[in-house]
């Protein structure tokens, strides 16, 4: 399978809400609704754990609608945070020092343009 990534450079078809939609999985929906309620300390429902990728419109994790990172790409329309003139900006440091990966993709990207 392709990676998928967002426009952070977060690998989405490594996330559970991703695979648990793309398999149609309830029992992946019911455990990642309550790890991630008790991560983030908020109450996510099972339901709510369908996700087509960062990318995709309309369907999404219940995350991914309130990322400002998302949010952000989308109203400077662009494809990838690597083709932001503001790449590297504290909102992408703070996703990177989390996910070195994050950051190694998009910079792949970048060396690319």
């Amino acid at each position: 399978m392709n990676i998928i990534s967002g426009y952070c450079g977060l690998e989405c078809s490594a996330c559970p809400a991703f695979i648990a939609a793309r398999d149609d999985d309830d029992g992946l929906r019911t455990k990642t609704a309550r790890e991630w309620s008790e991560m983030f300390q908020i109450e996510i429902t099972p339901e709510s754990i369908n996700c087509s990728g960062c990318l995709a419109s309309g369907v999404y994790g219940p995350y991914c609608g309130m990322c400002e990172i998302r949010s952000c790409a989308m109203e400077k329309d662009l494809e990838s945070c690597a083709f932001c003139p503001d790449y590297g900006c504290a909102k992408l440091q703070k996703v990177h020092s989390m996910d070195e990966h994050c950051k190694n993709r998009l910079d792949e990207i970048r060396s690319r343009m």
